[in-house]
């Protein structure tokens, strides 16, 4: 004879399970891990505002340098710090000029531009005055257009040129010359003759 289910039989076999309630441990896990990514999260934008601030690649045209290649330049191109104050070493653009470097703001704009190796400045004569920073004699040529002014290490064994903006303040040229007292040995001038 057949088994024929009445039913009641039936509603009490499929009846729906009685729910447990959840381990405290899951329930700290789902707490925890959004918690902890947010942190993460909060975290990692920390670290990608404080580092370093990467520029575009700088475009620097060359110019005369003849000496750029000397022991005066190699000496004094891999000693020079990566930032002055805001201002951050730059990546140049290939093919960069020999014994050059140049520093930026994180937001662009002017950069500081270092060249070693140069002739000496037409401008540069008997007559001219200079300035002693740290111990480095600078001769400098103001560009009122563009707001900077090139202050030319006269004083060692090569002619360098550090072009600041000016609203640069005084940092930049403080630790170019101390750089250059540490690595390059001070020279007698060679000034120019007096213009007729």
């Amino acid at each position: 004879m057949p088994n024929h289910a009445t039913p009641d039989d039936a509603t009490s076999d499929h009846a729906a399970p009685e729910r447990a309630p959840y381990h405290p441990a899951l329930i700290a896990t789902a707490v925890a891990l959004p918690v902890a990514l947010l942190v993460g999260v909060l975290v990692a934008a920390g670290i990608v505002l404080r580092g370093p601030v990467e520029h575009e690649p700088l475009a620097l045209g060359p110019v005369p340098a003849p000496a750029a290649d000397g022991p005066a330049c190699s000496a004094l191109l891999p000693a020079l710090p990566a930032e002055f104050g805001e201002f951050t070493r730059s990546t140049l653009v290939e093919p960069a000029p020999a014994a050059t470097a140049a520093w930026q703001r994180p937001d662009g704009g002017e950069a500081v531009v270092l060249r070693c190796g140069l002739d000496r400045p037409l401008e540069f004569n008997r007559a001219s005055p200079l300035q002693v920073v740290n111990g480095v004699q600078w001769f400098e040529v103001r560009d009122d257009t563009a707001a900077t002014a090139t202050w030319f290490a006269v004083d060692r064994e090569t002619y360098i040129a550090l072009t600041v903006p000016d609203d640069s303040g005084p940092t930049p040229l403080q630790a170019v010359s101390d750089t250059i007292t540490a690595h390059l040995p001070a020279q007698p001038l060679d000034p120019g003759e007096l213009p007729n």
